[in-house]
């Protein structure tokens, strides 16, 4: 660390051990190595990480799949050799010109990667003070899986009083879409895992069915009968899904099963193609960092209004083991990586 950093970066050591992966693959890639603790450039911090929580895009760009990604991520291997993505820390030092955290703010924010560390660097445009009511391990469940659901409602743009069928509800994402959608005064209607019916309903859903035993087409979900459909699955016929909605309704696509190459895309197309003169549109969501919506996420977990559904937290030290479990796909709400 340079000198013009302040006084607390002397307990910053040089190194650190990180996990890292040098090649595409499954958890089986990713080693543990030492490496130089990086300083932060202009507009970054470096964060003391307490708490980093793993998404399906980490496992995403850990597989390197579908092979698309590879275009803006590293062909031959990621970019950044350090999954995870968010992460909640404290500030131990600032890069030139930043006056807008000190050393010591408490942070939580999505990071391009580097989270499975024992410190991050983090551009501070993306990053938002966290409450002291919010612990360490609910702040770093929230920036991808709770805004992504966040920017999932706000597209389909249901009001008040609506119905709306949340798909894929146990996971990340659906466990704050089924909250949120409550939240807004929705009725919610969700389909997830037997093991996770009661768990859904807890969480605000009035109506929760097994995807194994009800889906789109069953006579438990009737034509015309939701204002719209959060698809977090992926697998329903796209068709089946337009049908659900009422004129003037909408799908929305938050992931999609595809090919190998494009993934989601060819199922994207299909979409577009569908919602052409239609009164029920589907659109695909494209989730990006949103520290305005995190900002109020967080007030949301303060009040007690949201909570993060965590189901397991690893020690930094068991991160492959966390990726791994993530990778298995059966995870019920969130992992958390914690130092």
């Amino acid at each position: 660390m340079n000198g013009q950093q302040d006084a607390a970066t002397a307990a910053v050591p040089a190194t650190m051990t990180v996990w890292a992966q040098h090649r595409y693959g499954g958890p089986e890639v990713v080693a543990a190595e030492t490496i130089d603790v990086p300083e932060p450039r202009a507009g970054e911090v470096l964060l003391r990480v307490g708490a980093t929580g793993l998404n399906a895009g980490d496992v995403r760009l850990l597989r390197g799949d579908p092979l698309l990604v590879r275009l803006l991520f590293g062909l031959r291997r990621p970019k950044h050799a350090v999954r995870g993505m968010d992460v909640a820390g404290t500030v131990v030092a600032r890069g030139p010109d930043v006056s807008d955290l000190a050393i010591g703010d408490e942070v939580v924010g999505e990071l391009p990667g580097g989270g499975l560390a024992p410190f991050a660097v983090a551009p501070v445009a993306r990053l938002v003070r966290r409450p002291a009511a919010v612990s360490r391990v609910d702040a770093a469940a929230l920036p991808i899986a709770a805004g992504t659901a966040w920017q999932a409602l706000t597209l389909a743009g249901a009001l008040e009083g609506g119905r709306v069928l949340v798909i894929g509800a146990s996971g990340g994402v659906g466990t704050f879409a089924v909250q949120l959608a409550a939240h807004r005064g929705l009725e919610v209607w969700a389909l997830t895992g037997a093991r996770s019916l009661d768990l859904v309903t807890s969480l605000g859903a009035s109506h929760a069915f097994d995807y194994k035993a009800v889906g789109p087409g069953s006579p438990e979900l009737a034509p015309d009968s939701l204002d719209a459909v959060i698809d977090i699955a992926g697998t329903a016929p796209l068709r089946a899904l337009q049908r659900l909605v009422r004129a003037g309704g909408r799908v929305v696509l938050v992931a999609g099963e595809g090919g190998r190459v494009l993934g989601p895309v060819g199922r994207m197309l299909r979409a577009a193609v569908l919602s052409i003169g239609s009164s029920r549109g589907i659109r695909p969501l494209a989730a990006k960092a949103d520290p305005h919506a995190l900002q109020e996420l967080l007030a949301l977990v303060e009040t007690g209004a949201v909570k993060a559904v965590v189901e397991r937290t690893f020690a930094l030290s068991d991160a492959r083991d966390g990726l791994a479990h993530v990778d298995a796909g059966h995870t019920v709400g969130k992992v958390v990586v914690v130092p």
